[in-house]
């Protein structure tokens, strides 16, 4: 009876909804199938249970952290759970793909960064004369490496050392006797390795002079090529040259930079011998491939040594004209045979032949293998003066596919015979109009071989000329103690030893820096130093301009300063605004950027000028950011009187909303490298404005 009940119990749950538990059976498997009949009459029948819905739901238990993979599967299959994550794998996808396309339009759109060497000045050294480290009365390498926190204290990054080989020092060091080796005068490897390991630690980098054209007649592949030694023979310019009454008589009329003939007879090998310079400065042969290897050679080792650039001087003398035929005289009706100086012929088969920038190209080459490591590019400069040849020196450029020098230093500013507004326009107008699009410019107004700025063009302009360097598009070249205003020595302060010790060179601008106003301005600890000291030394040095506010020095600085932290001094729009005898003037500006810079620059006499009739939209007042005369910053002018005085220079500063280079009125009047448009919104750069 109670076994009847029970097999009939299941049924009636069954008809009421009931639901069937076959209790929790972990890793088992029940094949119907395969289970005999007989024995699975025998088995207990399963109890039915009448279970509520809604507790059943309450039953299932919860997704928990560690639960096990079936448990996990079960739960990733419902809905609520597989739709919020794919939700969230798309979103992740977008986002990702956004992010890619987003840094492509980036890249895309930025302007090429500007490269170490256009970011800022560059700084000239000669190293005998900016500091003695042993007492010896020369400069030397260590010298330069104790004072480079002034390099950095005037926000300079680039630093400029004029030749060091091994030397005679026959014209001041430029004819080397090994290009491999530091001349002892200045010190030794080792200290020229621990100066540039010094100038590299405080993030600056190091540029070195390099003059392929000519050795010094003690180099060993001349001694070699003299006795006709191997492959040296013809490392040098040889010509037979005939002899008449005792006298040499050369193989044609070519005249020395220096003056005289450019040939000179070799005892001991009976020919003579071609030099553009000195006699003690014998041409190399660049017709010759293995000379070239040598110059090759030569640039490899600097590079390895971690030199960041080589600025290649007199680069335009490597060839000559195989036929040596005499060159064309200047005045046609003077007599060959009194032709001595160097201005009394035209130059057109020593100079600038076809195949030069050949080699020049060939320097590029070797030195952008060093230039694959990211910051480590490697500068080239030429340092040629073609003077009135503007196209010659722009040739040195390169072309838009070929690369030469990253740019030929700019001599126009040094070139100039007479100084006002309208010399200093012309100036930077025929650098700017004749340089190839998208080039970079730069300007230096002193050098080793040109009179000191204070002496050349008068002391009361040093700081206008100054002012006007640092604030030109391109990159600004500022020979050592330009920066607080030094003069050329008076020519009686150097004595006869000097003169006879160096007979084709002059020393004026060659003088020492000027430190402080401690014995010989604090150059040497020694007793003398190799060129005496500027008289003026004592009010003319680094030590009391830092302390005096209204100072050459600290304008300098302020100078840096301001071009390293504004971008339209960065790399922004120049256009001419106005230029007369006494005043030029003209502003940078940036696309993107309502903030314009207005410079004003006074090389004549007092000066006002009414602006605003000659710029549409200027506003009525502009803000001194800068002037010459530092008490004048931060004042409001108004731009209908803006008046100078002699050798005065204006900063000013205003906000337009139409910027000079979209006006009519400045068409052709604006120059822009490296252009760049400022978003203001992102506060980013991008190219296409």
């Amino acid at each position: 009876m109670v076994e009847e009940e029970a097999k009939s119990l299941p049924m009636e749950l069954r008809e009421k909804g009931g639901v069937e538990n076959n209790g929790f059976v972990q890793n088992e498997a029940f094949d119907d199938k395969e289970t005999d009949i007989s024995s699975q009459e025998e088995m207990p029948k399963p109890c039915a249970v009448d279970v509520d819905p809604v507790a059943e739901e309450e039953a299932v238990p919860k997704p928990y952290a560690g639960m096990p993979k079936e448990v996990l599967l079960k739960f990733s299959s419902q809905a609520r759970y597989r739709v919020t994550r794919e939700i969230l794998f798309w979103l992740v996808i977008g986002a990702a793909v956004a992010l890619v396309c987003a840094t492509i339009a980036i890249i895309a759109l930025s302007p090429k960064c500007l490269d170490w060497w256009q970011a800022g000045p560059i700084y000239q050294i000669y190293p005998r004369s900016f500091k003695d480290s042993n007492m010896d009365g020369n400069g030397d390498l260590k010298g330069i490496q104790e004072k480079l926190d002034h390099v950095t204290y005037l926000n300079i990054k680039t630093i400029w050392i004029t030749s060091f080989f091994k030397s005679p020092l026959k014209d001041l060091g430029y004819g080397a006797e090994d290009f491999y080796d530091v001349d002892p005068i200045f010190g030794s490897m080792s200290d020229f390795e621990n100066l540039i390991a010094a100038i590299h630690d405080r993030g600056l980098k190091v540029i070195m002079d390099l003059i392929p054209n000519h050795t010094s007649d003690k180099h060993r592949w001349f001694q070699l090529s003299r006795n006709r030694t191997g492959k040296y023979t013809d490392y040098y310019i040889w010509q037979d040259c005939m002899e008449a009454a005792g006298a040499v008589i050369p193989p044609n009329n070519w005249v020395s930079v220096f003056g005289n003939s450019s040939w000179q007879f070799d005892d001991v090998r009976k020919q003579c011998y071609f030099h553009q310079f000195g006699k003690e400065q014998p041409d190399l042969n660049f017709r010759n491939l293995d000379v070239q290897q040598e110059i090759h050679d030569i640039i490899k080792f600097w590079l390895n040594k971690g030199v960041d650039g080589f600025s290649f001087s007199t680069v335009k003398f490597l060839l000559e004209a195989t036929h040596l035929r005499d060159e064309p005289q200047v005045n046609k009706s003077q007599n060959g045979e009194t032709i001595t100086a160097y201005s009394q012929l035209y130059h057109d088969y020593t100079t600038t032949q076809v195949g030069l920038h050949d080699i020049v190209r060939s320097f590029r080459q070797t030195m952008n293998q060093f230039s694959r490591e990211p910051g480590r590019y490697r500068f080239m400069g030429s340092g040629d003066d073609e003077k009135e040849d503007i196209e010659a020196t722009m040739m040195y450029y390169g072309t838009t596919f070929i690369q030469e020098a990253d740019f030929p230093f700019n001599f126009n500013l040094m070139n100039m015979k007479n100084l006002s507004g309208n010399s200093i326009f012309e100036a930077v107008d025929l650098w700017m109009k004749n340089m190839p699009v998208g080039k970079w410019p730069n300007w230096a107004a002193g050098s080793p071989n040109t009179a000191r700025t204070s002496s050349r063009i008068g002391k009361e302009y040093v700081n206008v000329m100054n002012m006007l360097l640092l604030t030109l598009p391109g990159t600004p070249v500022t020979y050592y103690g330009e920066e607080i205003g030094m003069e050329n020595i008076a020519s009686e302060n150097v004595s006869e030893e000097h003169v006879n010790s160096h007979p084709v060179v002059t020393f004026p601008e060659k003088s020492p820096m000027q430190w402080d106003g401690e014995v010989n301005a604090g150059f040497t600890e020694g007793n003398s130093s190799w060129l005496p000291v500027n008289s003026n030394y004592q009010s003319v040095n680094v030590e009391i301009q830092r302390s005096w506010s209204n100072s050459t020095l600290n304008l300098y600085r302020e100078l840096t300063r301001l071009r390293n932290n504004e971008l339209p001094m960065n790399r922004g729009w120049m256009c001419y605004i106005w230029n007369d005898s006494n005043v030029f003037v003209y502003v940078r500006e940036l696309d993107g950027l309502d903030r314009t810079f207005m410079i004003v620059l006074n090389f004549g006499q007092e000066s006002t000028i009414d602006l605003k009739a000659i710029v549409p939209n200027l506003p009525s007042e502009a803000v001194i950011r800068l002037s010459t005369n530092f008490s004048n910053a931060g004042k409001a002018v108004s731009t209908k009187l803006i008046k100078t005085e002699m050798g005065e220079g204006l900063v000013l500063e205003y906000k337009t909303a139409k910027p000079a280079h979209t006006m009519e009125a400045f068409q052709g009047k604006c120059f822009v490298a490296e252009k760049a448009c400022y978003s203001m919104a992102l506060n980013l750069l991008y190219m296409n404005c």
